[in-house]
């Protein structure tokens, strides 16, 4: 079993976002202008990258880095980042 990095730093991060999506549910319910919801939602997608980014960056300093030992065990760590990004494509 693989000694996964530890991620406990992006939940205030997460909770943040977590309380964001409760504000736009509270302004969608209450009818508030649609521009103040968008913004609103693109701020929690902006968050959501910066934990992704966060979450990747560990990745690569971590597990891939570990992976160069093993020139199996890297090939497959590149396999598995090429088809994460293939399937989120945007």
């Amino acid at each position: 079993m693989e000694n996964n990095p530890c991620h406990m730093e992006n939940m205030p991060r997460l909770n943040r976002i977590s309380g964001q999506i409760e504000g736009i549910k509270k302004m969608i319910s209450e009818g508030r202008y649609c521009p103040e919801i968008i913004s609103q939602l693109r701020a929690v997608r902006s968050a959501i990258k910066a934990v992704e980014s966060n979450i990747l960056q560990k990745h690569l300093q971590h597990c891939v880095a570990q992976s160069f030992e093993n020139k199996e065990e890297s090939l497959k760590k590149i396999e598995e980042l090429k088809s994460l990004f293939e399937r989120f494509d945007d």
